[in-house]
């Protein structure tokens, strides 16, 4: 998908936000990747020279980085799955690198559950999609409620139009931040395949018995899913028996899965139905 770009800042600023007392700041991938010396820097002046890049994932392009502090300001975490298309969003960041501090930008939920392709090739996915301003610099921040809890990481913008911004959403993200934490990668147990959200016009379109569900859009050769018979256009109703209504309730499940797992799909083929097992490989 052209136009879709990490909006990163010439001279390497970005932002970020403490997420851990004992000083794990969660920041986007790219901010960091090539970085030789990271500097952060809070609101309240305090400067760390000595941040250390504790683990990176450019599948999610999320990144953790350690400062060592006493008192250091913890955001609260929310819940993005209560989330809801108009809901009020708040953008906080370092936008354009503007001295005076971080930069607020306000707007709503425009969609849940996006995907995007990003210049490099990765597919960023369960993104939140806001009108909230999201500038070079805002990489890495928090997207927040009204409450003022985190419920997405900013980090992509969309320079086909205005107004369109992107945000992983905070309840796919922890995950990825405890494993990065703990281990300094993520190791992922995957199938091979890409899906997208059924939805009742292309189910249609299809002429599928399923309006609901993960459809898978291509099998890669040589794969599990390739291995066990699985083909485009399947739809993946159930997963070691929990409901796949949205491609986000497969994926979130699957990311708690490691290689060498096994998962049993409820699978439909036109209006057959079918169950097959598939055992999870390391992504590569």
């Amino acid at each position: 998908m052209r136009g879709l770009l990490a909006p990163e800042q010439e001279d390497g600023s970005g932002s970020g936000f403490i997420f851990d007392s004992r000083g794990y700041v969660a920041t986007n991938d790219h901010v960091v990747r090539e970085a030789r010396n990271i500097r952060v820097t809070l609101p309240d002046g305090r400067s760390f020279a000595d941040a250390k890049v504790v683990g990176q994932d450019p599948r999610t392009d999320l990144a953790v980085l350690k400062i060592e502090g006493t008192n250091l300001p913890v955001a609260r975490i929310g819940d993005s799955d209560q989330l809801r298309v108009g809901d009020w969003v708040v953008a906080i960041g370092n936008a354009l690198g503007l001295e005076g501090g971080p930069t607020v930008t306000a707007g709503v939920v425009g969609a849940l559950g996006r995907s995007i392709q990003e210049r490099n090739g990765v597919v960023l996915e369960d993104l939140l999609q806001t009108d909230a301003a999201i500038n070079p610099g805002n990489s890495g921040g928090p997207l927040v409620d009204p409450g003022g809890r985190v419920v997405g990481i900013n980090t992509a913008i969309d320079t086909r139009g205005q107004g369109i911004g992107f945000a992983i959403s905070i309840n796919g993200a922890r995950a990825i931040l405890e494993e990065l934490i703990e281990k300094g990668r993520v190791v992922r147990g995957v199938m091979g395949v890409n899906v997208a959200t059924l939805t009742p016009t292309s189910a249609g379109r299809l002429s599928l018995a399923q309006t609901q569900g993960a459809i898978i859009v291509n099998v890669q050769g040589g794969s599990p899913a390739d291995r066990a018979g699985l083909r485009a256009s399947d739809v993946i109703s159930n997963v070691d028996g929990r409901e796949v209504k949205t491609m986000r309730d497969l994926l979130r499940y699957l990311a708690t899965r490691k290689p060498g797992d096994t998962v049993r799909l409820s699978v439909f083929r036109g209006r057959e139905e079918r169950t097959i097992s598939i055992t999870l490989e390391e992504s590569r």
